[in-house]
């Protein structure tokens, strides 16, 4: 199946799935359509790497093709989803691929109704809520797919350290954000359990698992998943400083507003002058930042090196993984499908 059409098929079994599930929120109440229409806009966007990663581990472990795989595969993206939400409720963030986050509208619901109270509490409280559904229908999903109980057995466990990895990794990612004392060490750490793992490794894994994979192909599908992940963040990191709003679907420079302690923002302080640290230090995580801020913290991090430094670690660990999967005890269309993967996850334009 190629890359398109797993992703048609995950579409549709997303969409199949909340509309089966419409009724039961508007027979409790019609105000409920909100979180629907909320969760319609996000689910409508997104890249769908995770299901792809979950598909393609099934059929590098000998698995076929079937609805079953896709609907477990799918229930990844209502999983993201409820990442997505909490994370922009953590970071304050306006937008999400393009358009209002969540919680600015259920900000502005409050505030087009007129109802007393404050509208960001409202907005950020329906948001954390919205994110707490979709984790719950993510496992519901999973469980329904249509898979054999055995699969679904084996595929639970992965599922559930995936789920605990990502939440123990967006602390840590919290947690720096809040010393302002991340180092590339530290930095790293972030990156592996917060993406690296939770987007390429143990999707791979899961769908590994649900086909009953050897564990040969699991230890080589994170020896492959692994360092892409970390390269697939750490390209993340580059656009959400140097990247194009109309490719990324949020503001320029949105990563420097938030103050995100990322690996680029590591190796930039690691290289930077103390004229330069200081005026880094000083702007990072100014939500007023403008445009010419923004183009000043740019300059500084190319002009140190760290742009060129997180290049470097891009390419090295897209390397690692390219030999990784090489020398992969899988089959040959699941390592083609793969190595596409790869490319697409790391080489996406500023």
């Amino acid at each position: 199946m190629s890359t398109a059409q797993i992703r048609k098929e995950v579409d549709e079994a997303l969409l199949a799935f909340v509309d089966r599930r419409r009724p039961a929120l508007h027979a409790i109440s019609d105000d409920l359509e909100p979180l629907l229409s909320a969760l319609d806009a996000l689910l409508g966007g997104g890249k769908r790497l995770r299901p792809a990663f979950c598909y393609w581990g099934w059929r590098a472990a000998g698995g076929e093709d079937g609805p079953g795989i896709v609907a477990a595969a799918a229930s990844l993206e209502l999983l993201q989803a409820s990442a997505l939400v909490h994370d922009d409720v953590m970071d304050s963030s306006d937008t999400r691929r393009g358009q209002p986050s969540a919680h600015r509208r259920f900000e502005a619901l409050h505030r087009a109704h007129g109802w007393p109270g404050d509208a960001e509490s409202f907005g950020g409280g329906a948001a954390i809520l919205l994110g707490d559904l979709c984790l719950a229908w993510s496992s519901e999903m999973f469980e329904t797919s249509g898979l054999d109980g055995a699969s679904r057995l084996r595929g639970r466990a992965v599922y559930d350290l995936m789920r605990t990895e990502v939440m123990c990794g967006q602390y840590l990612d919290m947690l720096e954000g809040t010393r302002r004392q991340a180092n590339v060490e530290t930095a790293l750490r972030v990156v592996e359990y917060k993406s690296a793992k939770y987007t390429i490794e143990r999707p791979l894994h899961l769908g590994a698992a649900l086909a009953g994979a050897r564990p040969d192909v699991a230890a080589a599908l994170t020896g492959y998943g692994l360092p892409l992940g970390i390269a697939f963040q750490l390209r993340d990191d580059v656009l959400g400083v140097f990247g194009d709003p109309a490719q990324t679907g949020k503001p320029a420079g949105d990563d420097l507003r938030e103050g995100k302690r990322t690996v680029l923002v590591a190796l930039t302080l690691e290289r930077a002058s103390a004229a330069q640290s200081a005026a880094l230090e000083r702007r990072l995580g100014d939500p007023a930042l403008d445009r010419p801020g923004v183009d000043e913290l740019r300059a500084i991090i190319e002009e140190t090196g760290g742009l060129a430094a997180c290049e470097d670690m891009i390419k090295r660990y897209l390397g690692e993984a390219e030999r990784a999967l090489a020398a992969a005890p899988i089959t040959e269309g699941a390592r083609e499908a793969l190595a596409e993967l790869a490319v697409a996850a790391t080489a996406r334009s500023t």
